[in-house]
């Protein structure tokens, strides 16, 4: 079984239904179990979020009353889901290759053109993004989740407490891959997380002056997605946040060994001059409006 992540997660919402879900792992522990002649078997269906017992025969297993075959093959790093008349890879091609991947904490991470997106070596990104989300201290407040993603920073401000989250996500195939990803929050259904499909940079534009509380910005590579580290954006981030409030943004440290470019460094600059004190903590910047010209802390 996956290693789970830290912190309780809340069931999927009402307004989806996500079906069984088969992992390489779960393939071989199904097979396994009917070449043995085994009658049921127990295994998880949904990533590790919960366990299932299912009834096996020579044609397949059945779960919930439903029939379902069993692959010849499953992957390794892919993840299959239910259309209906067969298992398929949760993957869409359009200008890009996007997938969902499984991991060993049981939350998936995904790729775009085999980039990983999510960190994974050391711990969930499920757990990676609720102790990034404990760092703008979500309770009471209005987030602003800039590159929604998955939507792991989206719910840890739900389980966190915020008042409110306005999630942009520029990709809708991303936004695709959360409908099926047992740990993503429920977006179709109306409370307090709003998702937006569409690019920041513009939706920013219309958004009041000091108009959220908090921010959390995680976007892609520099390299991808110059834009969302330009100087002319970090001035709106400054614009729509309170004074005092709090942001942290994911940068990683790509090329840093091929390049010796400082990506971290180069963020806390701009981000000074936008009037953010900032300081470096683990893989981003965490920084507080209203401290224009403080150096960054290593």
């Amino acid at each position: 079984m996956p290693r789970r992540a830290t912190g309780a997660a809340p069931e999927c919402g009402v307004g989806r239904t996500i079906g069984p879900l088969l992992t390489a792992q779960v393939h071989a522990a199904i097979a396994a179990a009917r070449a043995a002649g085994r009658a049921t078997l127990g295994v998880s269906l949904d990533l590790g979020r919960s366990q299932a017992t299912i009834r096996l025969d020579a044609a397949g297993w059945h779960h919930e009353g439903r029939a379902y075959p069993l692959p010849e093959v499953c992957k390794e790093r892919t993840i299959y889901y239910w259309t209906g008349e067969a298992f398929a890879p949760v993957a869409r091609y359009a200008n890009a290759l996007i997938k969902l991947v499984p991991t060993e904490w049981g939350a998936p991470t995904f790729e775009i053109d085999g980039i990983k997106m999510l960190p994974t070596a050391r711990v969930s990104p499920y757990a990676d993004a609720e102790r990034k989300v404990g760092l703008i201290a979500p309770r009471g407040k209005i987030v602003l989740d800039c590159c929604g993603g998955l939507g792991y920073f989206a719910d840890g401000c739900l389980r966190g407490g915020a008042q409110r989250i306005l999630s942009f996500e520029k990709n809708a195939d991303v936004i695709w891959l959360r409908t099926l990803n047992p740990w993503s929050p429920d977006h179709t259904v109306p409370g307090a997380l709003t998702l937006t499909h569409g690019d920041v940079i513009e939706g920013i534009g219309a958004m009041a002056d000091a108009s959220v509380d908090a921010i959390l910005h995680d976007p892609p590579r520099f390299g991808i997605a110059g834009e969302l580290y330009a100087q002319a954006f970090y001035d709106q981030l400054a614009r729509v946040l309170k004074n005092g409030g709090r942001l942290f943004h994911y940068t990683g440290t790509p090329n840093k060994l091929t390049s010796r470019r400082d990506v971290p460094g180069e963020v806390a600059a701009r981000l000074q001059r936008a009037g953010f004190a900032t300081e470096f903590n683990g893989d981003g910047v965490v920084a507080v409006k209203g401290g224009r010209g403080k150096p960054a802390r290593r």
